[in-house]
């Protein structure tokens, strides 16, 4: 509850302002706002079928019944990209929600426990991100037989969690020797009960703000691994699968690689703009330094 008091504290002290400040802020958020709606409302908005297939018509350039196209099997491209942005965000938020949990509960542990506990953690950090993410989720992925959407989360947030896990182990060491964390324990306070009330909710700052800084890379990651064919299986509309597809026709019908890397950049746009926002307004100190890492 204390999380919450204080993420509405924030807003109440004008971080929303803050946000809509600056200019990256404000265009961050009506882009999100525009593929959240744009997910949301996808059924609504789409004009056509998006896996219905229409061989008679493939590759047909944009018309008014077909604004942005069709692609090699005839299938609406704007239909296709609309409900693309459901997957988009149904992999991204959750993966990134997995690995900021994980992340932080290892990370409280190993900065409160130090000793033996604390090594081992970080071993399973370092372990995970020596290897390049997505050659890590690609192996994952090929060992588990194929990739659906459960699959892609769990992949994806695996990742993920080292790098919030290391950054909340850190904030953890320093606030468990706070004056107000040893008083608490020399009353007799238990571990958990230190680590939920003391450490957690003053190490999880920097999280959100690395989140909000993340899902724009994890949104490139499933990109990647549906270009690649390792993505949400077909026919299920995904923007690196019709990446893929487009490419093979690039010279003839480029609408279909143009169209899906519009939606691509302002959805990653859209988060990095709002995570820089957000950063700022956070913690202005930060202003001027590089990303966290």
């Amino acid at each position: 509850m204390n999380i919450f008091k204080k993420l509405f504290k924030s807003y109440k002290s004008g971080m929303l302002r803050r946000i809509l400040s600056s200019f990256s802020g404000t265009l961050g958020l009506v882009l999100i706002a525009l593929i959240i709606i744009i997910a949301i409302f996808a059924p609504q908005l789409a004009p056509h079928n998006p896996t219905k297939i229409d061989v008679t018509n493939r590759l047909a350039g944009p018309t008014a019944k077909h604004p942005f196209g069709t692609d090699h099997l005839g299938r609406d491209l704007l239909s296709r990209l609309i409900f693309g942005s459901r997957i988009a965000l149904l992999v991204s938020l959750p993966a990134i929600g997995l690995g900021v949990i994980v992340g932080i509960m290892l990370g409280t542990i190993a900065g409160y426990s130090g000793g033996t506990l604390d090594n081992v953690l970080l071993f399973i950090f370092d372990t995970v991100r020596a290897f390049p993410p997505l050659l890590l989720a690609i192996t994952i992925i090929t060992l588990t037989g194929g990739a659906n959407l459960l699959v892609l989360i769990i992949v994806l947030g695996i990742t993920r969690f080292p790098g919030y896990g290391r950054l909340v182990r850190a904030q953890s060491a320093q606030v468990s020797k706070r004056e107000f964390v040893m008083a608490s324990e020399a009353a007799g306070s238990t571990t958990a009960r230190t680590l939920f009330k003391h450490i957690f909710p003053n190490s999880i700052g920097p999280v959100f703000i690395n989140a909000a800084m993340d899902i724009p890379v994890i949104i490139t990651f499933a990109a990647a691994l549906s270009f690649l064919g390792l993505g949400v299986p077909p026919p299920i509309p995904g923007w690196g699968r019709i990446l893929r597809s487009g490419y093979s026709y690039i010279r003839t019908s480029p609408w279909m690689v143009t169209f899906s890397a519009i939606f691509l950049v302002m959805a990653t746009l859209g988060f990095t703009f709002l995570g820089e926002a957000l950063r700022d307004a956070l913690d202005p100190k930060l202003k001027k330094s590089p990303q966290l890492q």
